[in-house]
């Protein structure tokens, strides 16, 4: 069976992320981080190092109104030596309110790195617009 193509693998990997995010599974997402990982949240907040990303799923899990973060994807560049990659898109966070559902959204980049046939977020970067 041949390897699934790079924008195949790193798709699969965001709808990976995304249930696993939906779970409150923090844990369970740092195999999909670089342990070096940079990400920029929508408040402009630097979060580096996998330990730092994945206690700050935690900690959002830990509030009781947070349902998800959906990332989706629009477009995955890969390098020519196949890599590297670029994902942009956009996302949606979802807390429940007392008068319903709360939302925040915008758009981000990720940045993916092969390491041996495994596909890992080195940097994400997400901006805040709505």
């Amino acid at each position: 069976m041949s390897e699934p193509s790079a924008e195949t693998a790193i798709r699969a990997q965001r709808r990976r992320t995304n249930k696993l995010i939906a779970d409150h599974e923090a844990e369970r997402l740092r195999p999909f981080f670089d342990a070096d990982i940079k990400l920029i949240a929508g408040d402009g907040t630097l979060i580096r190092g996998a330990d730092a990303v994945v206690a700050a799923f935690d900690g959002q899990f830990r509030d009781p109104t947070f349902v998800t973060y959906l990332r989706t994807t629009e477009s995955v560049a890969v390098d020519g030596r196949g890599e590297r990659a670029a994902e942009p898109g956009t996302w949606v966070a979802t807390w429940r309110g007392p008068r319903g559902d709360m939302q925040v959204s915008g758009r981000y980049l990720a940045v993916w790195r092969k390491t041996g046939n495994q596909w890992v977020l080195e940097s994400e970067l997400f901006v805040t617009l709505a």
